[in-house]
């Protein structure tokens, strides 16, 4: 059942009420929305809502579904989505703000006026509700990295300190770098037949997974002999610490931590280096003028260094990165502002592929870029999941009076 088209009036706060307004993507670029636009679909009439409604059933509903509840994989519900939102949104495909081939066309030629009663006509209709006894199912990207460890332990220990000499350790190590190092055993760039065997099933998220669970574990020096002379080694570390910090703490991610790593291991990577099994010219012109002796004496002092955990947190839960968005968006996803967009019960793929676009700049507004630039691919998908599964909520936006 839809709500009355009188309820559909906004919350009057005098001046303040255009300022409360957030523009959405891309509104500032369309010359046609003038000051006040926005909140044109908020005063439409039954007759307005009964004429957007027409046009809505032959335009809209093909994608959008009968009663803007859709059944299209990556088309959006617009059932009680919030008002001056939708109209604003539909003049920024009007102006090409927003590239989608289909939507940009579809709106190209249609009347302000029409935009208006459509937009007004959505924001009528019940939202859509999630299925019922649907459980959200997120990612738990620690625990998955836990789950794939398990294959790990027998060569590297358990919780990533490697107990066998000429195995490296991988705690302390920051998730870029240990990300980059398996993809290139994966690729064949870094030669190690059990190694390349290990990674090839797995997918970047897998590897991502792992390289977080290790970077959280606590940071132990490796539990193997370490041939050689430390402090003669610390003499000739000068030319190392510029990329791999002192002490062989690194504040690079994209550069090892030394620290507390197996000795053995840490001789053979440099003659690689050295000989040109690992492609680095930068190590590899350290190396060149090395001995057995000096290789030794480096790794000695290195392997002797307490190690760091690098600067890196658990990741926030879904309900925790909720907390933040509904700062704008409403509680649970459940916007109270007429320009801002609800989220709850919102198709899952297609909230993903907004916060994706967002990233990638493919939508504009400069706070939702701010906002998703920091998220992961995980907590991308835990996000549109957790609003997916929230009870949507119609609001009416009551008139009153300006204060004198």
């Amino acid at each position: 059942m839809k709500r009355s088209a009188w309820t559909i009036v906004t919350l009057m706060l005098g001046a303040a009420v255009s300022a409360a307004i957030h523009q959405p993507d891309a509104a500032a670029q369309s010359p046609s929305i003038k000051p006040g636009d926005e909140l044109r679909p908020i005063y439409a009439t039954p007759e307005d809502i009964a004429a957007g409604k027409e046009f809505a059933d032959s335009a809209c509903a093909g994608c959008h579904g009968s009663n803007g509840i859709s059944t299209t994989t990556g088309i959006p519900n617009l059932a009680g989505q919030r008002p001056s939102y939708l109209y604003v949104e539909l003049k920024t495909y009007q102006s090409g703000g927003r590239k989608n081939a289909a939507m940009n066309t579809s709106v190209r030629f249609i009347s302000d006026d029409a935009l208006v009663k459509v937009a007004a006509y959505y924001a009528s209709l019940d939202p859509p509700q999630p299925a019922p006894g649907a459980p959200a199912i997120y990612v738990d990207a620690v625990q998955a990295g836990k789950t794939a460890a398990a294959a790990c332990a027998g060569c590297h220990g358990e919780a990533g300190v490697s107990k066998t000499p000429g195995i490296p350790s991988l705690v302390a190590l920051n998730p870029q770098y240990l990300t980059t190092a398996m993809k290139a055993y994966r690729s064949g760039q870094r030669q190690n037949d059990t190694m390349k065997s290990m990674v090839a099933a797995l997918g970047d998220a897998d590897i991502d997974h792992l390289a977080l669970f290790y970077a959280l574990q606590k940071p132990i020096r490796a539990q193997t002999p370490a041939p050689g002379d430390p402090q003669a080694g610390k003499a000739i570390t000068a030319g190392c610490a510029g990329c791999h910090g002192d002490q062989g703490v690194s504040s690079n991610p994209a550069t090892p931590s030394l620290a507390g790593q197996d000795a053995q291991y840490l001789v053979a990577a440099l003659r690689a280096y050295k000989n040109g099994a690992r492609a680095d010219e930068t190590m590899k012109a350290l190396a060149a003028s090395l001995d057995d002796n000096a290789l030794k004496n480096i790794v000695a002092y290195y392997a002797a260094q307490e190690p760091r955990a690098p600067n890196i947190r658990p990741p926030l839960t879904a309900e925790q990165w909720a907390e933040r968005c509904d700062r704008c968006h409403g509680l649970n996803g459940n916007s109270s502002d007429p320009g801002i967009p609800a989220l709850a019960a919102q198709r899952v793929e297609y909230l993903e592929t907004a916060l994706r676009d967002y990233q990638t700049h493919a939508r504009t507004r400069p706070e939702m870029i701010a906002m998703s630039d920091v998220l992961s691919e995980d907590d991308i998908k835990n996000l549109a999941t957790y609003y997916s599964h929230q009870k949507a909520r119609a609001v009416v936006f009551m008139a009153v009076p300006e204060k004198h």
